[in-house]
């Protein structure tokens, strides 16, 4: 008759999980990386486990099967019989227990040691600091509402179409132009390559029938170069981009209402651009009268069914609805735009000068050109691009498929015509 002793350790031999091995191993951290984090997922060493209150080995010494199960037993049956479970069960065990086919969890799978996924988003940011980034922005209004200075001003530099050579004597245009500048601007390492499109002569005509065409026009031929770049046999490592990524629509400080051709305009380029209105030259409007002019200008656009960036509909969480509400309510943004510097209170800041003081460009109680730039530049710039290419550009893809059938492939020589 076999003694109690030998019965017992044939049955804990069968039911000791085949991943069990001799220690591995442990890759030596490398000595620029942090200490592990709280949500480290090892137990600290000297925690008790289970109820006969031992305590675990260090978690090195205990071999992890890293699969498709997400998660291990985190010690064998050999310490005591309470066992806890990292997320779901381990391999089937010899004896048959074990559950068949893919057991995940949300909790992902237990490292053995350090591997370097963390280094991920390093090496995207370093990749993108050598290629750059592009950024298109339009400016519309009619003239005399300071949208070279508020592009100048937002981006801290002379980079709008009048600080590239426009005279003074320059006369209105008998129609709307479309002038591009570009420059390469660079922050911190970071190289942005800035196309700034003025549209001279919109609004300024005294018949303005239709004076968003050469606009939508514009944008449109944009999506229409990028299209046939993407359809070429032979494309390009990286396809230029010059479509738009945001229209600064600019109304006038009327403190009354919307003009029928902002209202007409807004409505036909809002489902091809991403329009953004703000009301310029703030500062010719009280405190009071900025509030109910803003108020009212939200009303006619849901009247009239007019969407502006951010968009309700592309919100991608709660979190991005939330933020996007606050922007919502605060928008149109009434700024101030100005390049000249003045002393205030012993500090050099951005202002218009006027009889009765200084208007301070990037003070929140004077005008929203902060807000304006924080939202358009440190927080929503690549949810612009993103939008861009994901939904205005993709309706017009889908859209000149759909009407030619598909587009044929180009020859270089087509190429060579479209970039000249």
């Amino acid at each position: 008759m076999q003694s109690y002793s030998s019965r017992h350790s044939r049955h804990m031999s069968d039911i000791v999980p085949p991943e069990v091995r001799p220690k591995p191993a442990v890759p030596a951290k490398p000595p620029n990386v942090g200490a592990p984090s709280p949500s480290s997922p090892f137990p600290p060493q000297g925690l008790g486990v289970g109820g006969g209150g031992i305590s675990a080995p260090p978690p090195s010494a205990i071999p992890v099967p890293i699969g498709s199960h997400g998660g291990s037993h985190s010690v064998g049956h050999g310490i005591g019989h309470s066992v806890s479970h990292a997320g779901s069960h381990a391999a089937p065990h010899s004896g048959g227990h074990g559950h068949g086919g893919s057991h995940s969890s949300s909790g992902g799978s237990t490292l053995l040691g350090y591997i370097g996924i963390d280094t991920i988003i390093e090496q995207m940011r370093k990749k993108t600091m050598k290629t750059g980034f592009d950024f298109n922005i339009m400016v519309v209004g009619h003239s005399g509402l300071g949208k070279s200075t508020l592009v100048n001003t937002l981006f801290k530099s002379q980079v709008s179409r009048r600080s590239a050579g426009w005279a003074r004597d320059e006369k209105i245009p008998k129609t709307v132009e479309i002038k591009a500048v570009s420059h390469v601007i660079e922050e911190g390492g970071v190289k942005m390559k800035l196309t700034v499109v003025d549209t001279p002569g919109f609004g300024d005509q005294i018949n303005n029938d239709n004076c968003w065409e050469p606009i939508s026009k514009y944008i449109n031929e944009q999506y229409e170069k990028f299209l046939k770049e993407e359809v070429n046999i032979t494309r390009k490592k990286r396809i230029p981009d010059t479509r738009v990524h945001c229209c600064l629509y600019f109304i006038s400080p009327t403190g009354h209402s919307l003009r029928q051709l902002d209202t007409e305009f807004m409505k036909r380029l809002s489902h091809s651009v991403n329009i953004i209105p703000v009301i310029a030259k703030a500062d010719t409007l009280t405190i009071e009268e900025r509030q109910e002019f803003k108020q009212r200008v939200r009303k006619e656009l849901e009247m009239s069914g007019i969407e502006f960036y951010p968009q309700k509909e592309f919100d991608d969480d709660m979190e991005d609805k939330s933020d996007n509400d606050k922007i919502r309510e605060a928008m149109p943004f009434a700024v101030v735009g100005s390049d000249k510097e003045y002393q205030v209170n012993g500090k050099r800041v951005l202002g218009r000068k006027t009889a009765w003081g200084i208007v301070e460009v990037e003070n929140p109680n004077h005008c929203e050109f902060a807000q304006l730039r924080d939202f358009l530049i440190r927080s929503h710039l690549q949810d612009l691009k993103e939008v861009t290419h994901n939904i205005h550009y993709e309706t017009y893809r889908a859209k000149r498929l759909n009407e030619n059938g598909g587009l044929h492939p180009i020859s270089s020589a087509d190429t060579q015509e479209s970039n000249l």
